[in-house]
């Protein structure tokens, strides 16, 4: 879990491969931000809890819900991967970050989960805007 207090920014990207960011300025590392419209930030940050939640059963609001922290166990090897998402209303965007909590390499997983992440949010978001 990030050592941080400060919820205002997610914590920083290791030098290593294995951390994909929003935030980050280093391109191997970056990755867009989740973006929504046609609901509000609340909303947004609901979904992406439920989102969350079908990946592990350990998700913590911070900073009165702008700000989510889950921990995801590997299948194989029960490796732990840290996510941590902060709103950021003015801009309809959730800044996202992914991170293993050991090792170097991650071969991409990283980033795959919060593709898939992405597009579970999307589709969840998509569906409350019709209703």
């Amino acid at each position: 879990m990030s050592s941080s207090t400060d919820f205002s920014k997610l914590p920083l990207c290791p030098q290593s491969p294995n951390c994909v960011s929003s935030e980050s300025s280093n391109s191997d590392q970056r990755i867009s931000p989740l973006r929504f419209t046609g609901i509000s930030p609340d909303q947004a940050m609901v979904i992406l809890k439920h989102v969350l939640l079908t990946l592990t059963n350990q998700v913590q609001e911070r900073d009165n819900g702008s700000g989510l922290h889950a921990e995801v166990k590997s299948s194989v090897f029960g490796f732990v991967d840290e996510i941590d998402a902060l709103l950021n209303p003015d801009r309809n965007q959730i800044d996202i970050r992914s991170a293993s909590r050991t090792g170097y390499y991650d071969f991409g997983v990283n980033r795959r989960r919060i593709e898939q992440i992405r597009n579970d949010f999307d589709k969840r978001v998509m569906q409350a805007q019709k209703t």
